[in-house]
């Protein structure tokens, strides 16, 4: 077999065949509706237990915390509106979860959409805003969580009367993601008052959150972490090879070299687009805890 020709992501989209390309980017409710079937089946029962206190009900806070964390994931595909055929199921999912994770779904669209534009190029992503951490104890702080809860809730706390104005959020946009912020900041209050009748929102969704974060943490590090800084989506995205039950509960993001290097195709469809373009990939891990263990080494070491 013939050595395969080093390609970057341009070259390979230019060079799939139109029929190939418009199949992957079909999109269809019912895988979707499925996987949303699954995923928030799952949250409702692990939760019902917490509330029932069925024997051991604390083990299964962190199963309920990393359940609501990776809804991060679901948010995320409904942002590209890839998830479901009819948007509308998209858009509600993608409220939903954005209420959740304390992530305003309008806002995250336009930071993501910068994202996917400028990907890992330093003043340009914004995600690199906020830098990957570079020392042990930068990395600890990180993983626990805490600076993403707390950005979470100060993003909310300037968008709802009108002084967050990011680069990318459009001004036509930014009505609506204050809207939604106001919103959000109504909801939770309703949500804090409950807390007076009942606490079983902490332990089956604050809490739990809380727990949860830090696998979510660790799961998002090697999307990006450590690859170059450069604009060829086969040497700035990373796919992590991992289980199946990691691909499902993320909505199959470990994919996420493919994902950026085709955001339109669906979730359902990665596998199938990582089967054409697997011999150009250039920045790959096998596992989670491999890259992490790595990733500290060249931290650490």
């Amino acid at each position: 077999m013939g050595e395969v020709l080093a390609m970057d992501h341009r070259a390979f989209i230019a060079g799939l065949d139109p029929g190939r390309r418009a199949d992957l980017v079909r999109r269809a409710d019912a895988p979707g509706l499925r996987h949303l079937a699954l995923h928030l089946g799952a949250i409702v029962a692990c939760g019902g237990a917490i509330a029932a206190g069925v024997p051991g009900w604390p083990l299964l806070l962190p199963v309920q915390g990393v359940l609501i964390v990776f809804l991060f994931t679901l948010e995320h595909e409904c942002t590209h509106q890839t998830p479901f055929a009819r948007v509308r199921i998209g858009e509600a999912a993608g409220h939903l979860a954005g209420f959740v994770l304390l992530l305003p779904f309008i806002w995250f669209r336009y930071f993501h959409l910068a994202h996917h534009r400028h990907t890992n190029l330093p003043g340009l992503d914004p995600e690199l805003a906020a830098p990957k951490p570079a020392t042990g104890a930068a990395w600890l702080w990180h993983v626990s969580g805490l600076p993403y809860w707390g950005a979470g809730a100060a993003l909310i706390w300037r968008l709802a009367p009108g002084r967050e104005r990011p680069a990318f959020l459009p001004e036509g946009a930014r009505p609506r993601a204050e809207a939604e912020a106001r919103l959000m900041l109504g909801l939770y209050a309703l949500a804090g008052l409950s807390l007076f009748a009942s606490p079983v929102l902490i332990w089956v969704w604050i809490l739990p959150a809380l727990i949860g974060q830090p696998v979510l943490r660790l799961y998002l590090l090697a999307e990006h972490g450590d690859c170059p800084e450069v604009a060829d989506m086969f040497e700035n995205t990373r796919t992590t090879f991992t289980t199946r039950a990691v691909r499902a509960l993320a909505w199959n993001m470990p994919y996420h070299a493919e994902h950026h290097v085709m955001p339109a195709v669906p979730f359902h469809r990665l596998p199938d687009l990582h089967r054409e373009m697997r011999a150009h990939m250039r920045v790959t891990e096998r596992g989670y805890a491999r890259f992490t263990r790595r990733y500290l080494a060249r931290r650490l070491g």
